[in-house]
């Protein structure tokens, strides 16, 4: 049971200080994107290696290889959204008349090729670990992958606190694309689903020893976040307030003096 607290512990941490380095990277002058995302490409590389050797091995070594691998993929392709570099052929605001399938059309078209760029991510992370004895990267990525997909419909299709604090300005012509209502159909079916994954995830890793009860660990941790990320959208939380530190060091940086927070 220690175990499994320090593996909790260890995914909580992973998720808020990578979150919080790619956004305080988001938030520095432009001119630094190109060498941010070539560093970003070179550690998603790395990521891709280890995704493919993690895969063949079952020691615990093997299994956070995996995992932190596919944190790593996922973490670049957020990187290459947030910083602009990938989103779709649309960066217009939506239209105050579009609704419907109209709506839901121009949407897609301002995100099209960061769709694109995570169907190819998640075939290669397919091919690379397909056949091997450690499905942990895999189905770590594919975690990540759903329930991103879940939290874009549930914003688009509306929720009542949209999460929109964390978007860049330049990237603010998506926020014309949210909705703002008491609540959609889908979300209770997001929590229900992921909460019966999860529930499967945490028995296994109480019914498993060694390497294998690590990776079950793991992934319901991640799982158990974007849980959490996805009931940030129902209650009136901030979730910017974790990464408070991360935008003030950014606009630190950009400005070249300290950031005083304002009093209340």
């Amino acid at each position: 049971m220690v175990g499994h607290s320090l593996t909790f512990i260890f995914t909580i941490l992973l998720w808020w200080f990578s979150t919080g380095i790619i956004l305080m990277l988001c938030t520095l002058p432009s001119r630094t994107f190109g060498w941010s995302l070539a560093g970003g490409s070179l550690m998603a590389t790395a990521a891709f290696y280890g995704l493919h050797e993690g895969a063949r091995g079952t020691s615990a070594m093997m299994t956070y290889l995996s995992f932190l691998s596919a944190v790593g993929v996922w973490g670049w392709l957020e990187m290459g959204f947030l910083m602009g570099y990938v989103t779709g052929p649309r960066t217009a605001p939506c239209p105050v008349d579009a609704t419907g399938w109209k709506r839901f059309t121009l949407a897609v078209h301002t995100l099209l090729y960061r769709q694109l760029a995570i169907i190819v991510a998640t075939l290669l992370v397919v091919a690379l670990t397909h056949g091997q004895i450690n499905q942990v990267g895999l189905f770590t990525f594919l975690i990540l992958l759903v329930m991103r997909v879940s939290a874009e419909l549930n914003i688009f299709l509306g929720v009542p606190y949209l999460p929109d604090a964390l978007l860049p300005a330049r990237l603010a012509y998506l926020k014309s694309y949210f909705r703002t209502r008491r609540l959609n159909f889908l979300f209770p079916i997001s929590i229900i689903g992921a909460s019966l994954v999860a529930i499967s995830l945490a028995r296994h890793a109480l019914g498993a020893e060694g390497a294998e009860a690590a990776g079950f660990a793991l992934m319901f941790a991640l799982l158990s976040l974007a849980i959490l990320e996805h009931f940030f959208m129902v209650i009136p939380l901030q979730e910017s307030a974790l990464w408070r530190w991360a935008n003030s060091a950014g606009a630190a940086a950009t400005t070249g003096k300290i950031i005083q927070k304002p009093q209340p």
